[in-house]
């Protein structure tokens, strides 16, 4: 894990506002939070691009035997 960075970031207080109401956090929390969803949404975008494309030969009867062991 790289170490932390200090940042300073200018945003619009009603923005921020209603990110640590969503969030329930602090400033440092809440922008933690919304970076990694921005860093996620990346890997979204691949997954929804392959949808449709993977295939999957499941036996709901053998995945079923597994639960009632």
């Amino acid at each position: 894990m790289k170490p932390a960075r200090k940042i300073t970031v200018h945003v619009r207080g009603d923005l921020l506002d209603r990110a640590q109401k969503a969030t329930r956090a602090g400033v440092s929390e809440t922008v933690r939070k919304g970076l990694e969803l921005l860093a996620a949404s990346e890997a979204y975008d691949q997954l929804l691009k392959m949808r449709g494309k993977v295939k999957f030969s499941v036996d709901l009867t053998e995945l079923r035997k597994d639960r009632d062991r």
